[in-house]
């Protein structure tokens, strides 16, 4: 009886298809574009940042009032007004970061009118940085003075920033009169401030000064030689790719 059990559980057991495999379904691989200036994909910036949703919606009333000026101030003063320290400082990287130029220059005066405000030197490095991308750097000096009067020293990255304003828009002497402040203030070029010479200036045809600041690398470096081997590798990177395209 039980040979005859065990003989009908094997007889059953291949026509229940036990043996079979299994397979996983075929997923297409995506492709995945590089765009960032860091070769890695950017994610959305309420991800990044896990922004609240009130910023959210701020971020949302803002740009869908710009063109309203009565709009602008009512959503100023039934949103903003509304917002944690945290929000309305997010709002405003948001809106630097997205290069929301007209609007992050309101929120930027609105931050520095609250009860809590302290002069940041962190807010301005943004703010310097957004207008001379968008080569207003008459403004950019504005605020280069601004947080000076606010009583902030200017640091490296300040002067890095001011430095990059004036080469965006060729004022060769005005960025390396700045470089020279910079030192004599007792601020040291770091990587970011030679970085952006040495692109600007070769771009520029200006091989002296060039040799100059990379000469000026083992003065304020450890490794001058593998940075600068790092800075031609990209270039020439980006080089490839402009080529290739």
């Amino acid at each position: 009886m039980k040979s005859a059990l065990m003989g009908s559980l094997k007889f059953q057991i291949p026509q229940l298809g036990f043996h079979k495999t299994l397979q996983e379904p075929h997923l297409p691989r995506s492709s995945v574009i590089t765009c960032s200036l860091r070769g890695k994909p950017r994610p959305p910036l309420w991800r990044a940042k896990r922004l609240s949703t009130e910023a959210i919606q701020a971020i949302q009333s803002l740009k869908l009032a710009r063109s309203s000026t009565p709009r602008l101030e009512e959503v100023f003063d039934s949103k903003l007004s509304r917002l944690l320290k945290t929000d309305l400082l997010d709002t405003l990287a948001v809106l630097q970061n997205q290069n929301e130029l007209d609007l992050a220059l309101k929120v930027f005066e609105f931050v520095r009118k609250e009860v809590w405000y302290k002069p940041d030197i962190l807010l301005y490095h943004a703010m310097i940085q957004m207008l001379g991308r968008n080569k207003m750097v008459e403004m950019a000096e504005e605020f280069f003075g601004k947080l000076e009067k606010e009583g902030l020293k200017p640091d490296t990255r300040a002067f890095t920033e001011m430095i990059g304003a004036y080469l965006q828009v060729g004022m060769i002497d005005k960025a390396m009169e700045t470089y020279e402040r910079m030192k004599a203030s007792g601020c040291d070029p770091d990587k970011l401030t030679f970085r952006i010479l040495i692109r600007n200036l070769e771009g520029a045809g200006k091989e002296e000064l060039v040799d100059r600041i990379k000469k000026e690398c083992g003065d304020y470096m450890d490794y001058p030689k593998k940075f600068l081997e790092e800075v031609e590798r990209k270039k020439n990177v980006k080089r490839l790719v402009v080529d290739f395209f």
